[in-house]
């Protein structure tokens, strides 16, 4: 199979004030002459190295099942700093939202021949860090068109954020939660319920009207089930 190839950048953040890894592959296809949506990865480490999100990517181009994907990753420096940006609670979330839209989006337009419209970036991510892709297509609908969560952290803050959405035709989401999440070991909450919250989550983004694919699957809170679903979330998510 033909492999595509990672570019590992150093980007500056002004929102948060300090230097981001960027993790960015490139399909074995990889040309300027075409277009090229765009897929952001929080968590974006875990992805390639857990997810091998790059290795599915190359697979399902090469076989012309999906359309073309440059996947970005953002890895995070340490758990704090991952609470910190990705938790609802974390002091640095607003600005990490807005190095998303504001600063991400523009350099990898800018640097990438990519189509520039919401329809064409997406988001994904695995338990915090998909909450955040979430709370970041809710609050830049217009930027991102797709949003993959696998497992997210739910709260009222996130429940009150899609309630608050008025137009649900902006962007679509994947979402799957495993039927074991009901004891999830956190770093600092303690043991939680993740799949309770994930129902009130389901019923209320259905009831608001988002186009939306949800499944639980057999398994708990852990890339031993999450990987598997990478292939289907992307060939879902990205089909021709």
């Amino acid at each position: 199979m033909k492999q595509g190839k990672i570019e590992d950048i150093t980007f500056y953040s002004k929102e948060l004030d300090e230097e981001m890894q960027l993790l960015i592959h490139l399909p074995h296809n990889y040309s300027p002459l075409y277009k090229y949506s765009v897929l952001i990865a929080s968590d974006g480490k875990d992805y390639f190295q857990f997810g091998r999100i790059g290795r599915v990517i190359d697979e399902l181009i090469d076989a012309k099942e999906i359309e073309n994907v440059i996947v970005v990753g953002v890895p995070y420096k340490s758990v704090t700093e991952r609470r910190r940006m990705y938790h609802t609670e974390g002091d640095r979330r607003d600005a990490y939202i807005r190095f998303l839209a504001h600063e991400l989006v523009p350099y990898i337009d800018a640097n990438y021949p990519t189509y520039q419209i919401g329809a064409g970036r997406g988001l994904i991510g695995d338990s915090l860090a998909a909450t955040i892709s979430l709370l970041t297509a809710l609050k830049y609908p217009n930027c991102f068109g797709k949003v993959i969560l696998h497992s997210p952290y739910v709260d009222d803050l996130v429940l009150n954020q899609v309630e608050a959405m008025e137009d649900a035709s902006h962007f679509s989401i994947y979402h799957v939660i495993g039927e074991g999440e009901t004891e999830v070991k956190t770093t600092v909450d303690g043991v939680q319920d993740f799949l309770t919250p994930n129902r009130v989550l389901k019923d209320l983004i259905e009831r608001k009207g988002f186009p939306y694919f949800y499944e639980e699957f057999k398994g708990d809170h852990t890339w031993k089930h999450w990987q598997p679903d990478v292939r289907r979330a992307i060939q879902m998510v990205y089909s021709h």
